[in-house]
């Protein structure tokens, strides 16, 4: 058996000459040549073997066939962690006999499911491979370059590995750095067998469920507390990026998801900050794609005003002609290629590279020197800070106009993020009656965001709809300064 460890990463064909020539020119590397591999991916019609967790191959290279399973493993970010056992064979079909007996689960019947595999995708590529010394480790690095084919349908492939041959796993993220700082990439969380069975159909597709509160380690450790925020952050925006990877032509679907990306992105910085561990190298980097998103808020007020039929918009006048130019807005904002957009910019990577070296640093418990409190009173004095912050910003005596509310925006959504992190500890029923009204208020900010943008096309088209625009703003404040002035009043639940 082999512990594979390796870091996955996606590349865009436009960089694969740029990243080569970097890998070439390594001070301490050794070219290994390239391999053309073959792989088929095996599986029963009922999915046994991933219903049991592992992945089965059989690999053909230089006139030699290999048949692998992987067992029951982890994703950490892109850090892949799986064992795997390989067997040379002189067929194309894999013997499970040939693998030992103890890795199938008891009562398995491997006699049926030997009978009943067949070949449900290919994955068919060139692999480039380099050997690297770092320190006293030796990471060997693939770049593939081909396609994942099911059926009549493909996916292309265009992915670097780096494979720890020897050492410490810490050694993948600094050579990755390296090669961040000049070739865009993105994080690499589904392998390729994954998206294989994804492309034969044979997987669920990508969905996000209801979002729920983070469920908190229950004994009170800090490191593990950090640790399970990081990986569901990380979790999370990898799931997003698969989502937004896939064609629709449901605007709103995108802007809910693109809310979400932003979200986990926050949700990121927060959770460092809060843990003293937000420093000048992961800060710009956080700046650059918050930079990057600042599309989101615009898209959402719109789609605001576009849902159910444009429903809140059904007392205007020239209601179709409205609802087009909000569309034509929506499109001057190229939502369809903003993410590809994005993950040209190396700040992108380099970004979730940072983040998952804290993630594995805080797993091996490194960062115990740090003097937290216990997981209860930390959260009590993270939720006391952001309600005085709240407090202040919008304090009970105040008047607050459209302007206030917009500069007040950004504070609120942290203080309902700081909730969303620790919420699970405390009661529900306090917990949701404190949180609502302001959640109601978050919501009543992004309105007051669409009818600014409403201002702005009806001077830019003569839509002639300020009447209409000031009436509904001032409703809209007035129900916002109840619901604020209420909800200040409201018992704390921490």
């Amino acid at each position: 058996m082999d512990a594979e460890i390796e870091l996955k990463l996606f590349i865009q064909q436009q960089h694969h000459d740029l990243l080569i020539k970097i890998l070439n020119e390594h001070p301490n590397s050794t070219p290994q040549g390239l391999k053309k591999l073959t792989n088929g991916y095996f599986d029963t019609d009922d999915l046994q073997l991933r219903r049991w967790d592992m992945g089965l191959r059989v690999r053909g290279f230089d006139n030699q066939l290999e048949q692998t399973i992987k067992t029951a493993g982890r994703v950490v970010g892109g850090i892949h962690s799986r064992p795997e056992y390989n067997i040379s064979i002189d067929q194309k079909t894999p013997i499970l006999s040939r693998f030992p007996k103890e890795i199938w689960p008891s009562g398995n019947d491997l006699d049926r499911v030997s009978t009943s595999l067949t070949c449900l995708f290919e994955t068919n590529f060139e692999r480039q491979t380099w050997h690297i010394h770092l320190n006293d480790s030796l990471i060997e690095v693939a770049l593939d370059v081909g396609e994942i084919i099911a059926d009549d349908k493909v996916d292309p492939i265009f992915e670097l590995e780096f494979e720890l041959l020897a050492g410490e796993t810490s050694a993948l993220l600094i050579l990755a750095t390296e090669v961040a700082k000049s070739v865009p990439f993105r994080l690499g969380k589904a392998s390729k067998a994954q998206r294989g069975y994804q492309l034969a159909g044979k997987s669920k597709p990508f969905t996000i469920e209801h979002i729920d509160y983070v469920s908190l380690p229950k004994n009170n450790n800090m490191q593990q507390a950090l640790s399970t925020l990081l990986e569901i952050g990380l979790e999370r925006w990898q799931l997003i990026e698969n989502i937004l990877t896939l064609p629709t032509s449901d605007v709103h679907q995108k802007s809910a998801l693109w809310g979400e990306f932003r979200r986990c992105i926050r949700l990121l910085r927060l959770t460092l900050n809060q843990f003293g561990l937000l420093d000048p190298h992961t800060s710009p980097l956080f700046d650059h794609l918050e930079q990057a998103l600042v599309f989101v808020s615009p898209l959402q007020s719109c789609c605001l005003l576009l849902q159910d039929d444009a429903k809140p918009l059904a007392n205007i006048n020239n209601k179709t002609f409205v609802c087009q130019q909000l569309e034509n807005h929506i499109d001057s904002m190229s939502i369809s290629t903003q993410l590809a957009s994005i993950w040209q910019q190396p700040e992108y990577g380099q970004l979730q590279l940072a983040l998952v070296d804290l993630l594995l640093t805080a797993e091996s418990g490194k960062n115990e020197s740090r003097h937290y409190p216990e997981l209860g009173l930390f959260a009590n004095q993270l939720q006391q800070a952001s309600w005085k912050r709240i407090g202040k910003s919008m304090p009970i005596t105040a008047e607050m106009n459209s302007i206030d509310y917009q500069h007040v925006a950004d504070a609120l959504d942290e203080s309902i993020l700081v909730g969303f992190a620790y919420g699970e500890m405390y009661p529900a029923k306090k917990r949701e009656a404190f949180r609502a009204p302001w959640q109601d208020l978050a919501l009543g900010i992004s309105t007051l965001s669409a009818y600014k943008i409403l201002r702005h096309l009806s001077a830019q088209h003569q839509l002639n709809i300020e009447a209409w625009l000031d009436n509904k703003e001032t409703s809209l404040l007035f129900a916002m300064e109840h619901s604020r002035k209420s909800a200040l009043k409201v018992p704390i639940y921490w």
